[in-house]
């Protein structure tokens, strides 16, 4: 697997891929990450993760390849991808429309694991009442990524 960092709103984030799709992202600066990939995959996801931090981007188009995870944190995942961009959903909220309305902590437990965040908005899972909990990145990182989402919601909506 191929990495690459670039700099961003939330710091050093470095992003892996390899011929089947973008496996892995990682807050910070993995050894070996270089800032000019050669896999195909990594430059796309690159080129996205900077429009992603411009504004630009909303939604992520990329082909992943995550193998890891069990049934129910790959249910998570999943479901983080439909969260609209700019919106948050609960811990609760997801675990109820995966099917398991009690599972609230397992799925803070599933966020924790994901192993592509940002691209996979695990960002956007908030606790009960909107609390802002949780995050594997930290929380200012997990504010500044819902900062950037709300302020590229409100220029659409109101330009």
């Amino acid at each position: 697997m191929e990495w690459t960092v670039l700099d961003s709103p939330i710091g050093e984030f470095s992003v892996g891929a390899d011929a089947t799709g973008v496996r892995a992202a990682h807050f910070g600066r993995v050894p070996d990450a270089v800032a000019e990939p050669t896999d195909p995959h990594l430059r796309a996801v690159r080129a996205e993760l900077l429009a992603y931090f411009a504004g630009e981007l909303t939604e992520f188009t990329v082909p992943t390849a995550v193998t890891g995870g069990s049934d129910f944190e790959r249910a998570v995942w999943r479901e983080m991808t439909l969260i609209p961009y700019g919106e948050t959903s609960t811990y609760g909220a997801v675990a109820a429309r995966i099917g398991e309305p009690d599972a609230a902590r397992a799925v803070g437990v599933a966020c924790n694991r994901n192993p592509l965040p940002v691209i996979v908005p695990c960002h956007r899972i908030v606790g009960a009442g909107g609390k802002l909990v949780g995050f594997g990145g930290g929380l200012d990182r997990k504010r500044r990524l819902l900062e950037i989402e709300a302020a590229v919601a409100f220029r659409r909506a109101w330009a």
